[in-house]
């Protein structure tokens, strides 16, 4: 297990050099003169030679990358052109809101998806079945904001359950927090719910159809002990690798939901960055996001090794 886990690790870092390389390219492969697009039509040309001395831009591409690889590797992100903080200060500002969507987001979507997949699998070309292929569907095909705003109009705005917008931390009010955070991470975990449900299903079809499945119903074990111990923990590994590349579908949308629903996090700081030509900041949130997507897939790999002895030959 130590072997798989270094080489793995090992796997991971190319795999992040190529992240920051391509990361810190948007800058030099954004149309026009970034200088003069940050520093807006008022600004005059010294004040966008000035920026670009302070972006490095005068300088050369490898010499600047190099420069910029041990900055990151130091912990140093950059400053914000905007506000003048550190990007690291502002990532740190906001990690909270977007990681406790993500995560409340995860649970209910795993919480529908696995027993949904499940029970379609057990009964194939039945009612749960049926309702978990349009399900499916539905999830994939209806935009998250399509979803936040309907959610919100009738649990906030017509019920009053939740809040309509704003982020409590766990920390301060865990009622409070439950308030703001359930409505976004449900109109979040609608297509991450389908994808897992209809990957749970595929998977646990083929399970169940497995010789050492009909060995354990030919002894009378009960159908729940058959599903669950024999289905559904050899179809494990599958569906955890799923719902780490899934990770992608919680990280793009974050950027929706944040934005509807009024959070203060990661998706609504690259939002205000876009729209201020904040590339430093722009770099920094990208950057931190890909490699949390790098580390969280290494994690599932790990993780899948150690419940599936299969997958460290």
């Amino acid at each position: 297990m130590l072997g798989y886990a270094l080489r793995r690790v090992a796997a991971s870092v190319p795999v992040a050099f190529c992240v920051a390389l391509f990361v810190f390219a948007l800058l030099y492969l954004a149309p026009g003169d970034p200088a003069a697009l940050m520093a807006g039509d008022a600004a005059s040309p010294a004040d966008i030679e000035k920026l670009r001395a302070a972006l490095g831009l005068d300088r050369p591409f490898l010499t600047r990358f190099v420069e910029w690889l041990w900055r990151i590797l130091h912990g140093d992100l950059g400053t914000s052109v905007f506000t003048g903080i550190p990007v690291a200060t502002l990532i740190g500002q906001r990690v909270l809101a977007t990681f406790s969507l993500m995560i409340v987001a995860l649970l209910i979507a795993s919480g529908i998806g696995v027993p949904m997949g499940a029970l379609a699998a057990y009964r194939p070309g039945g009612a749960a079945d049926r309702a978990v292929m349009v399900g499916g569907v539905l999830g994939f095909s209806v935009p998250v904001f399509v979803t936040g705003y309907l959610l919100s109009y009738i649990f906030a705005y017509r019920l009053g359950w939740f809040a309509v917008q704003g982020f409590v931390s766990p920390f301060a009010d865990f009622g409070g927090f439950l308030r703001t955070i359930l409505l976004p991470a449900a109109s979040l975990a609608g297509a991450y719910a389908a994808l897992i449900a209809r990957i749970t299903r595929a998977t646990m079809l083929d399970v169940l159809a497995q010789d050492h499945v009909r060995t354990a119903r030919a002894k009378g074990l009960g159908e729940a002990r058959v599903v669950i111990v024999h289905g559904l923990s050899n179809a494990a590994a599958p569906i955890l690798t799923v719902m780490g590349m899934g990770a992608a579908v919680l990280l793009g949308g974050a950027v929706v939901t944040e934005t509807v629903f009024g959070i203060p996090g990661l998706g609504r700081l690259t939002v205000d960055a876009v729209l201020r030509r904040d590339y430093p900041v722009i770099q920094g949130v990208t950057l931190f996001l890909a490699f949390i997507f790098v580390a969280v897939n290494l994690g599932v790999d790990l993780l899948c090794a150690a419940i599936d002895p299969r997958v460290r030959q």
